[in-house]
């Protein structure tokens, strides 16, 4: 009797989701577990979560930054030495952030989490829509990254956060990894290796590096998270959408090429790391902040200089 492939491979109940790299069909409480599963290896394998740390959470509203927390929460919120602060960052972005900020607002409240929100316009003076709406050489993106980055690891300072989780999942990270070899920026590449204490920089931790942009999707909403799903304005803009649609089209036609790149470059890292060791790291002499130059992308950025 031919198998019947809508069954899940390890209950046989109804499968919700077929996994193509890993040939598994997966009922909704296998692949839950699936993807804990491996959130809970990236942990261990990546991150050494210590005692008595807080940690924080970039929390934008969005799939990602949601299911990161909801997933930490559910693997440490029992833990009284273990403390989990969100925090989003307003950019500007005209009802775009407004309205995911009420879906951080709203998990946060769920599931007990102390939530800090911070704006570019208190902290920079101006907003990305303003920033966006001048004469400028740089994408509407680049712009947010530096300015949010900076912003972000400033105030989990500023809490004594000993981590600063992020929500990247697999293609985010195989993204990066294709175009910061497109790009032959060795140096940039590097800066995705396991991270390492640095003064000034919280380290950061990616417990979603493992998991498929579709699949924290989808135990989004098996599981009943709230998220923002709609789309940032300036995402056009970014360069990134020609390596998605490029890598998205391999993985389809050759699943789990993302996997591969993600792991072909896990074992080069280190080796690369030994030939390019990173720069030193010094304070801005404008804002005080880690960075590699005298001056700071993000001030730069500002015209600062």
């Amino acid at each position: 009797m031919a198998e019947d492939k809508t069954r899940c491979m390890k209950c046989n109940h109804e499968a919700i989701i077929y996994q193509p790299y890993s040939g598994m069909h997966l009922c909704k409480k296998h692949f839950s577990e699936d993807v804990e599963r491996k959130v809970k290896l990236t942990i261990r394998k990546n991150y050494n979560i210590g005692k008595n740390e807080k940690i924080a959470v970039a929390l934008s509203g969005g799939k990602d930054s949601c299911v990161a927390l909801y997933i930490l929460n559910k693997i440490f919120g029992k833990r009284r030495d273990l403390e989990l602060v969100a925090i989003t960052v307003d950019e500007g972005i005209s009802v775009y952030r407004e309205r995911s900020i009420e879906y951080a607002r709203k998990l946060t409240s769920d599931i007990g989490v102390k939530h800090l929100i911070h704006s570019f316009a208190d902290e920079y003076d101006t907003s990305l829509d303003e920033l966006a709406a001048k004469e400028r050489v740089h994408g509407a993106c680049s712009y947010c990254g530096v300015l949010r980055k900076s912003l972000v690891n400033r105030i989990a300072l500023d809490i004594g956060a000993k981590r600063l989780v992020t929500g990247h999942n697999l293609d985010d990270e195989a993204q990066t990894i294709m175009m910061n070899h497109l790009g032959g920026d060795v140096e940039r590449m590097i800066r995705l290796s396991p991270p390492r204490e640095l003064e000034g920089l919280v380290l950061r931790a990616k417990p979603l590096r493992k998991i498929p942009e579709n699949e924290v999707e989808l135990y989004a909403k098996v599981n009943d998270i709230p998220v923002d799903i709609s789309l940032c304005p300036y995402k056009h803009e970014a360069l990134r959408n020609e390596v998605r649609l490029m890598l998205d089209d391999f993985e389809q036609r050759h699943p789990g090429t993302k996997y591969s790149l993600q792991k072909g470059f896990d074992k080069m890292v280190g080796i690369l790391a030994k030939e390019f060791p990173q720069a030193e790291i010094k304070k801005c002499t404008i804002c005080g902040q880690a960075c590699t130059t005298d001056v700071c992308q993000a001030c730069r950025l500002l015209g600062k200089t």
